[in-house]
Order: C-alpha cells, then structure tokens, then sequence
C-alpha cells in the first residue's frame, strides 16, 4: 500500500466498519481488507486500536463478519488449486486475511463480557456451504456467454472456525511455495517436511527470505490465537486453559506434531548468535532470521509447557507435543539440543567479559532457552540422564548460576532468579549430578566478573554451593521465595559431597549461624523450616562422607557453642537477644557494615566466626547473632490473602513491585518445597501425574502454632516454639561435638584453620552411635498456582519480546487489558543511536550500519565452555 491514496481509502473503510451497521456479507466492500495493504506495518497502523475497541463494542456484527469474511478467503486460497499465484490465488491476501486477524483477536480477549460470545462464536459446531456450492458460484471463464442456471445452496456440517482456522494455519506453515520449497506437480500442496536439520531430519529443506517471512506471520497469529492465556488470571488459568492451545497440543496426528516439533525446535537451535561480529546487534533486531528464531522458541514453549486442564469424570487427552518430546532418546539428538542451547547461553557470558560497552545486551533468547532446557529435563528422563552422565550439565550450572546472580537485583527479572533455582532443583534430584559435582572446576578464572568467586580452588560442588551463598546473603531479602529451593539444592547433593573446601565450609557455617538466630528465627512462622533443611544438610553429610570432609567436621566443632544454644533456645530468651541487640545498636549509634540490609526483623548483622568455645553449655546471651541476609521480612501483608494452595516456605515473599512485565505473585505460586523422599518413595510415584510434573502432596515442614497481633503481624509464642524446636534434627552434630572434643586437645581445635595432623585425627576417630539415615530427596510441587506463575513468566517473556520485534510498528498485546500479569508504562525515551529522530536518522542508519561490519573479534574461532573444556563447533 504505497501509494497515499490506498491508505486513505483503506482507512476510511475502517471507519465505515464502526459508523455503519450491518454491512452486508456480500459487499465488495469486504475483499479491501486483503486487496489493499500491502504489509504487515499497513495492518497495525491504519486499523488502530481504537478502531477495532470502537467496532467491538459498537457494532460487534460488523467484526464478525469481518472475521467471517477474512477466514473464508483464507479457507478459499489455502484450498485452491492454484495457491499460492501471484494473479489468481495470491499470496498477499492470505497474509492480509492473517494480519487483519492478528490485529483484531487480542481487544476481543479483553473485554470479558464477550466470553460467551467468543465461545458460541469461535468454537461452536457450525453448517457452511460446500465447496462444491461455493465453485459453482464462481466465474471461472470470463469468456463463457451461456447463463447456467444456479444450483441450490448445499450445507455440510462443519468443525467449528476456530479449530479450522488453526488447522488451516499449521498447514500453511508447510505449504508449497509458500512457506516450503515448489513441491512437484502432483503432489500434494502440504508436505509437512521438518524446516531444518537436527532432531528427527538429517538435511535442511532449502528456504528463501519470503518463505521465513510467511512462516512469522503465521506464527505470529497462532500466537495471538493462543494468547488469550494473557487475558486470564494466574489462579485461572492452569485451570480453565485456553480453547485455541488445548486443541493444538492434544492434536491426534503424529506426523502433524512431529514436523511442527521438530521444525521449530531445530529452526531455534540451528541459531547461531556468533555470527553477529559485534555485539551490538540490539541495535539491529530486524533481520528476519532473528524474528523467526523469536517465534519458534516462543510457540514452541508455548505448547511443550501448556498443562491440559482437566475435567471431572473426563479422561484428560495428552499434550502429545509434550508427550514427544519426553520421547527422544538419541544420543546424537541430545548432542543437538545441548550444543544449541549452549551457542545461545554461552554469548552472553562471553560479552559480559567483554570490554566493548553495551556488551551485555548482545544476546536474546537466554531466559527463554533456559525454560526450554528445564521443560526438556523435566519431560525427557534419557535427556536428563545424558546431560548428567557426559558432564555437560556441569556448563549448565555454570549458565544458570551466571543468570541468577545477573538477574537477582533486577526486579523485572526476579521470575527468571526462580527458575534457576527451581532447575538446579530438579537436576539436583538426581543421584549423579552430585556425585559427578566433585570434579575440580578450573575455569573460574575466565569467568565473567559477576559470576566470579575472588580466590576460589575447588570443585563444582564448591562453586555450586558458594553461589547459592551469594544468592542468599547478597539480594537483600528480594529471592525470599526461593531460599527453600536453594536450600534444597544443597540438601540433595550433601551425602555425596567429598573434600569440601575451607570456603565452603566456613560459608555453610555461616548459613547456619543467619538462620538459627532469633532475629531470623522470630521473623516469621516458617523460617525455622529453613533452619531444618540445612540442619538436615550438615547431618547427611556428616552421615554419609564424615570421612571425605574433614575441614568441614573442624567447622561444625569450632561453630559448637552454636549448636549447643539452638537446643536451649526459648521465647524468653530470644527476645531478650534481639533486645540486647537493638541496645547494642543505639549504642554505637549506627552499624557500619556494609551488608547491613534495612529488614527490621529478619536482618542479620554480620557473618563471622564465634569465638573461641568454652566448656559449659552456652546460652543465646554468650553467643553473637551472626548473619547478613534478610529473610522473610514482616513487613510484608500478603499473609492476610486468601490463598488456595498455601506454601509454608514463601508467606514472607516481598513480590517486587517496579518490573516493566510482572507477573501476578503473592508466594503461593510458587512450587512448594517437599519433605525428603527416598529413592523407593519416589519410584512409586505416579507415572502421569496431574498438569503433566511431578506433584505429591507433602511439603517441607508442618504447621506450626503461632499467634498474630492486632495489627496482623506476626508474634512468635512458646507453643509455637515447642511445636518445632525439639524436632530440629540435632542429634547427629550434637553427638559429633560431644565425641570429638572429647578425643581432640583443646588448643588443636583453637584454631581458624586446621593443621594437616587434626584433620587426619578427625579421619581416624570413629563415630558412636551417629548411622547414616537414608539418603532422601527434596522435590517440589507443582501446584495450579505454581503453574500460572510459570506460564506468567513465559507470556511475560512474549509481550516484552514482541515490544523489540515490533519496535516502528505497535504489538500484538499493546494497550489491551492484560491480566496474567502487570504491565508498568515507562515514560518514551528521548533520541539515542538506536531511534534516531528527525535530521539524523540517515546519520544514525550510517554508524549502525558501519559498526555491524567491523570485526573486533578477528577470526572466528573455537569458543571455550565454562567447565574449561573446549566447547564443540557445528557449522551453520
């Protein structure tokens, strides 16, 4: 639509859809819709969102129509024989019919008085003329002067719009000519061969610029069409689903989900992002290959993560895509994941060493790819076991840990903090990953700096567990929520941890000394289960590799008089420690550590050693409250919100407040921390549970008694105390103290740091009466609210997307009535190179173009894993 005319006739049509009512079916006025605009842009621009909110709601039969009139010339070409000819069946008005649709989905979702009416709509059985009636009523020769006589109108029952819009949709994706290679005369029009090489195909299908194009305006609406998940809230929608991705991901034919599977998860992992020889390529997000890339990981997560509701009394139809992708099993497919997945979340450790400024935005997709990967661990039990045994999940850790702490101080990326910790969770379920975690890491040093420890030596596990220690001490009470994973983390690889680092373990003591003060302890009614999950960690490790871990049996006796008070602990006397505490701070007048958090309640001061022990039992007055963290601070109302699956590890969540796309949290939606199981108790879980993840129905701690005040705030008591404390499993350290000083002189154990002579005693004493329990593993569960926060997370991921791929247009979603999650309006920004204004766009054009053609990096070349191995090149 170039010329001005065109678009201002094609507007004042819009205009006419509002102001005129019950525009007849068959005026011509309808064919303007996909005769005239010539792009995308055209579409989104010309039809406003006031335009179509205008329609809606003034007349709504004027936009059914609309709808009616764009999907059955969409039906009419994808049928006809000669699809997709430039002079009879073009091409551009099948795009216009998907661009018109795109733009006008999203006000319908919004407005929620329309829901019955989008379902009567969209989704009830419905008759329509038959292609036999609808040809005969075409002229198929402009010569032919003889008048035939019209046949009767014929009527078929007909599948509902919605379901043929979307089945007409994914055979598009693989039509000739159009989104495909010009299949043989003869053959069918649809072939649905897999895009690109990789899982499931060995060769590429060759493609053009057009063909890539076409495959995005598709994806975009399929998108749209399973969008409304935005327009639902997250206590909905993991209930309630969406009509439009409930009959994609449950669709019957396997070699339908196969080629759709195969095609976007080879097209995403087939991306490349080193081929940008600058990375500055934020500034130039339009090529196409990009955008593409963008909409197959979306769609992609999209339909792998969607839970199928279920219905009472209803046998609930699989996820088949889900369903194949738990299915793969080659170890060359595996390769191919691993390999893609680490080409994406590789370049941004690499620009973060980079000194080149701007660096850290290079790369998109890396929260995305990280859901991927962690969908991929949980539905594909050979998957997971491939990364564990080859040691590749090493380089994983090492990326999620560098996403973590990027993200942890960022508000807007505090979902993708919680997911990290949740998929180091679920790998750290498995036996192997913490056996293998012993492997010295020598990498650290080439290690970008947020992600380095400053003179760390040691393994894995070392590195692991010094990470979650920063995350904990250092994100000044923000990552509360996952504090429970976190610790489970170190609960499931502790019995299988040898030669623990002086670090490490001075860092575990450090934990334990934060979380068994009473100012951590007395902050809220379920910090004490923190407190029992690490308590639980420090005896299986005792338990299980005494022998391996000398440094840390010295650290547990020189940390006693801890241990020993925690058993004396009362109301009284806590509150008497928090009071001498806060005498001992007006004292000075003000604290001068430089970890000193602003929680009121749950802050810690500082994170030191005790002193040196005596001989009688300690009580909480001799002992200094050590810790730097803020931990489920009070101040926080959310307890007072009713919540349908209360989580006993998150009611002090603080949600943040200033993200640009934040999802609906209030603690309850994430996944719950469980009571260890056993390897036997976890064989007997079912094989499918509900919303297609592991549930049980445990979680980590029972109730506890507490009472509230007036004001709503949480008041510790002494039944609440006794109803925890002398659960607290202390026995083993306990016992370990009482052994071991006795067998160790007084002035060995005096000491910071042990000589080699002690920590050969320590290997040589034999415990009494300490067993090795079980060895029990902390899962989580997922609950519905859990999954509408994940599926917040991802649409979140989406709408923030499709704001840089739309970046000169407008979205998809912009300024529609969300609901799965806020969205906070910033302020326009003013000129900058990326947005040049007025005069100096030509100029700005210029340097962007100039800079993407220098190659600072010279010649390509082998790029070097986290885990100090030399990760592996593919070509393409």
């Amino acid at each position: 639509m170039g010329a001005s005319d065109s678009k201002l006739v094609f507007k004042k049509g819009i205009f006419r859809l509002s102001e005129e009512r019950h525009i007849p079916a068959d005026d011509t006025y309808w064919t303007s819709f996909w005769e005239l605009p010539e792009t995308s842009e055209d579409v989104f621009s010309l039809f406003a969102p006031a335009d179509v909110r205008r329609t809606r709601d003034n007349a709504l039969e004027n936009l059914e129509t609309l709808i009616l009139a764009v999907t059955s010339r969409l039906f009419v070409l994808r049928h006809h024989p000669s699809f997709p000819d430039p002079e009879i069946a073009p091409d551009s008005h099948a795009l216009n019919c998907i661009r018109v649709l795109t733009r006008i989905l999203p006000f319908l979702y919004e407005k929620e008085s329309l829901q019955s009416w989008e379902e009567n709509f969209f989704w009830a059985r419905r008759r329509k003329r038959t292609r036999t009636s609808l040809i005969a009523n075409e002229v198929l020769f402009d010569e032919s002067q003889e008048v035939q006589p019209r046949p009767p109108e014929e009527f078929e029952d007909a599948k509902p719009l919605a379901e043929e819009l979307i089945d007409t949709l994914i055979d598009l994706l693989f039509f000739s000519d159009l989104t495909v290679p010009r299949q043989p005369h003869g053959s069918p029009k649809v072939s649905y061969s897999i895009w690109q090489s990789g899982v499931g195909c060995a060769t590429s299908i060759p493609t053009t610029k057009e063909h890539e194009s076409n495959r995005c305006e598709i994806l975009r609406l399929l998108l749209t069409l399973t969008s409304q998940s935005m327009y639902l809230s997250p206590s909905v929608l993991p209930l309630k689903g969406t009509r439009a991705l409930t009959h994609i991901a449950t669709c019957p034919d396997k070699q339908v989900v196969l080629s759709v599977l195969c095609s976007l998860l080879n097209t995403t992992l087939k991306y490349n992002p080193a081929t940008w020889r600058v990375p500055y390529n934020t500034l130039v997000f339009k090529d196409p290959k990009q955008i593409l890339v963008t909409y197959t990981l979306q769609f992609l997560l999209v339909v792998l993560l969607y839970p199928v509701p279920e219905e009472p009394g209803v046998l609930t139809p699989k996820n088949f895509y889900r369903h194949f992708a738990g299915r793969l099993h080659r170890p060359q497919d595996f390769q191919f994941i691993v390999d893609g997945m680490t080409r994406i979340l590789h370049q941004p450790l690499q620009a973060n060493a980079s000194y080149i400024p701007g660096a850290q935005n290079s790369v998109r997709f890396a929260p995305e790819t990280i859901m991927l990967f962690w969908e991929l661990t949980q539905c594909n039990k050979r998957f997971r076991s491939f990364m564990i045994d080859t040691e590749r999940a090493h380089d994983f850790v090492i990326f999620v840990l560098f996403y973590a702490l990027q993200y942890k101080g960022e508000a807007s990326k505090q979902g993708v903090v919680r997911m990290c910790a949740f998929l180091l969770q679920t790998l750290s379920a498995e036996k192997n990953f913490g056996i293998n975690l012993n492997k010295m890491f020598e990498a650290q040093e080439t290690l970008p700096p947020a992600i380095r420890i400053t003179g760390f030596r040691g393994t894995y596990a070392d590195f692991l567990i010094q990470s979650i220690y920063n995350l904990i001490t250092k994100s000044q009470g923000k990552l509360t929520v996952i504090y429970p994973a976190l610790l489970a983390v170190i609960n499931n690889i502790s019995a299988y941890l040898e030669g623990l680092s002086g670090s490490t373990c001075n860092r575990l003591i450090q934990l334990y000394n934060s979380m068994s003060s009473p100012s951590f302890l007395m902050a809220n009614e379920t910090n004490h289960n923190l407190l029992r999950s690490l308590l639980e960690s420090i005896n299986a490790i005792v338990e299980h590799q005494y022998k391996k871990n000398p440094h840390f049996i010295y650290a547990i006796i020189r940390n006693r008089k801890r241990f020993e008070a925690l058993r004396s602990f009362t109301l009284e006397s806590g509150q008497e420690e928090i009071e001498r505490r806060n005498r001992k701070k007006k004292e000075a007048a003000a604290s001068n550590d430089p970890l000193e958090t602003n929680s009121t309640r749950s802050s810690l001061d500082s994170l030191r050693s005790p002193a040196a022990s005596v001989t009688r039992v300690p009580t909480l007055h001799d002992v200094p409250e050590d810790g730097a963290f803020a931990v489920g601070d009070d101040d926080d109302d959310s307890d007072d919100e009713q919540r349908p699956t209360p989580s006993p590890s998150s009611h002090s969540e603080n949600p943040s407040r200033a993200s640009s796309v934040e999802p609906h949290t209030d603690g309850s939606d994430v996944p719950r921390q469980l009571r260890g199981m056993s390897e036997k108790a976890r064989g007997k879980m079912p094989a499918g549970p509900r919303f297609s993840r592991q549930n049980s129905t445990t979680s980590l701690g029972g109730y506890s008694i507490s009472g509230q005040s007036q004001t709503g705030a949480f008041e510790p008591t002494a039944e609440w105390i006794d109803s925890w404390l002398p659960e607290l499993p202390l026995h083993t350290i306990l016992t370990l103290i009482n052994q071991l000083t006795a067998l160790l002189p007084r002035q060995s154990i005096s000491t910071d740091s042990p000589t080699p002579i002690v920590l050969q005693r320590i290997q040589e004493i034999q415990l009494v009466g300490v067993d090795a329990s079980p060895v029990r593993v902390h899962m989580f569960e997922w609950s519905p609210m859990a999954l509408g926060w994940y599926e917040s997370l991802l649409w979140g991921f989406i709408f923030a997307s499709e704001m840089q791929v739309a970046r000169g247009t407008v979205g998809i979603w912009n300024t529609t009535n969300i609901k799965l999650f806020h969205v906070q309006q910033t302020a326009a920004q003013g000129p900058s190179l990326t947005s040049p204004r007025g005069a100096v766009d030509a100029v700005g054009s210029n340097i962007v173009s100039r800079i993407g053609a220098i190659n600072l990096r010279g010649a390509a070349g082998s790029t070097v894993s986290p885990g100090g191995a030399q990760a592996p090149r593919r070509s393409g």
